[in-house]
């Protein structure tokens, strides 16, 4: 006999929500407008009018979805994560549309993806004469995206008789549990909160450090969003000063830490934060990693009559380090043209990703630990089979559900990875730029290898690839299940 389809998802509710994230998405828009007018860069009217048509739309779904019922349950949830980001995807490409600085839907939409998820892949081939008030706009969808407007939403949901636990828990499906306060409305505030401070200290020095107060607000938003949009055509090769970078090092780094430990860390809860096995983890890998890609750049670049300083290669080795495995994407170097050796290498990092709980993208330092600890433990328990040999972290037994999920997201992620570049490849792109663009793309980080490098764009691709890596994109930030969990018979079937 066939399960009955469930009939108790409120659509009207999940609606309402999206209503709601409609009118923000035109409220943020229209904060380029002072930009626009200022350097008077002609985009006014088209920030304009994609913020009215936001909020238009946006009070028509409010006021057409009325509901008595206003929670949402853990299916509604997932459907208003995915229909959201979409929607604010589809209309957040609106300016590059109307403005006509990206005129095609397809590359518009790449780029529009590429900001909310934090990726950072670009089809502009010159991001320097594009709008002030465009150029604002593409930096702050990656703002938006980087925290996920869906925890700034829960943020004001009491304010709305909303609930919010569901939306929480969708739109940060990794496996850490940490809470900075019990009620998630709290949590959400404390998040922003951070967030907010970090990306006005980081404008201020920046500013300090020789940036136009323009670029120093357009790279801050990127950092701590770790989406790596520059407005720059060379990215941060173009501030080739030790302060400048150093400081985005920093927030980079800091921006992909845990938001949890971060906060500790303010709290001068200095002794949870070292207890903290993801973090010590991310720190010594950092560390080490500089060290080793330092000595080799400074040992290539000093070859015969090049002449490098081992500050200089020191820099750059760690930004890039730092920029890939917190997937923000910025470049201040070529890490293609160092040596094979250390091109595969950054290619590796593609897939390691920072801190679960940060706005970093990737699998996270989180899983590859729980993998990576239960693997060299299963050797004891092989040779000692009736031994009860539990898995810790943070000083807790890991639950078998946990390790479980870990595995299975390895496993999916790796799926998805090789049916991509199998796509990109039947479409005949070579296997470099097709892995690269795949794991770039799954990422969220930007740069790949191949003909989408460190100081290569996506604009060369067809617009099948750019739908297939938007669509990977998507999946990347969300964390895979966010998503497949709506193609599967039982998010439809009643149990």
């Amino acid at each position: 006999m066939p399960r009955r389809v469930i009939t108790t998802i409120n659509f009207k509710q999940i609606f309402r929500v999206i209503s709601v994230l409609q009118i923000i998405l035109g409220g943020l828009m229209l904060t380029g407008l002072p930009f626009s007018l200022y350097f008077k860069s002609g985009d006014a009217m088209s920030l304009l009018l994609s913020a009215l048509v936001c909020i238009v739309t946006g009070v028509v779904l409010w006021f057409s979805s009325k509901s008595k019922n206003r929670s949402v349950n853990k299916r509604e949830g997932y459907l208003i994560v995915t229909f959201g980001w979409m929607f604010m995807v589809t209309f957040g490409m609106l300016p590059y549309l109307i403005s006509g600085e990206i005129p095609r839907v397809a590359d518009a939409f790449f780029e529009t993806m590429s900001g909310i998820t934090t990726t950072g892949a670009s089809v502009l081939n010159d991001i320097e004469a594009v709008p002030h008030g465009i150029l604002y706009w593409r930096s702050l969808t990656q703002w938006i995206g980087g925290m996920g407007i869906i925890v700034l939403t829960v943020a004001i949901f009491p304010l709305l008789g909303i609930g919010g636990i569901e939306l929480f828990s969708a739109e940060a499906p990794g496996p850490t549990s940490d809470k900075i306060h019990p009620r998630i409305q709290e949590t959400a505030k404390r998040l922003w909160l951070i967030y907010v401070a970090l990306t006005v200290l980081l404008v201020a020095i920046l500013k300090i450090g020789g940036m136009t107060l323009f670029d120093a607000v357009n790279h801050a938003l990127a950092t701590m969003a770790t989406g790596g949009f520059s407005t720059k055509n060379a990215s941060l090769m173009a501030y080739d000063t030790p302060v400048i970078q150093y400081a985005i090092i920093l927030f980079m780094f800091l921006a992909g830490t845990n938001y949890t430990v971060t906060y500790l860390a303010l709290k001068r809860k200095f002794d949870r934060v070292w207890k903290n096995d993801e973090f010590k983890a991310y720190l010594f890998f950092v560390g080490l990693l500089a060290v080793i890609v330092s000595v080799s750049v400074f040992s290539i670049q000093n070859q015969g009559d090049q002449k490098m300083p081992f500050e200089k290669a020191f820099r750059d080795s760690l930004f890039q380090i730092v920029s890939i495995i917190t997937t923000t994407g910025f470049v201040s170097a070529d890490y293609t043209a160092w040596s094979p050796a250390l091109t595969m290498l950054f290619f590796v990092l593609l897939f390691l990703g920072a801190c679960a709980g940060s706005t970093a993208g990737g699998i996270k330092f989180i899983r590859h630990l729980v993998f990576f600890k239960n693997s060299y433990l299963e050797f004891k328990r092989l040779l000692h089979p009736r031994a009860v040999v539990p898995l810790k972290l943070n000083e807790q037994v890991v639950a078998p559900r946990i390790m479980t999920h870990v595995i299975i997201f390895l496993l999916l992620y790796m799926i998805v990875f090789i049916v991509g570049s199998l796509l990109m490849s039947a479409l005949g792109y070579d296997f470099m730029t097709s892995v690269g663009a795949v794991a770039t793309s799954l990422g969220n980080v930007g740069p790949g290898i191949g003909d989408v490098g460190p100081v290569d764009n996506f604009a060369h691709l067809s617009d099948a690839a750019k739908w297939i890596l938007s669509f990977l994109m998507l999946l990347g930030r969300l964390e895979l299940f966010t998503i497949l969990v709506l193609l599967s018979p039982y998010f439809w079937k009643s149990n």
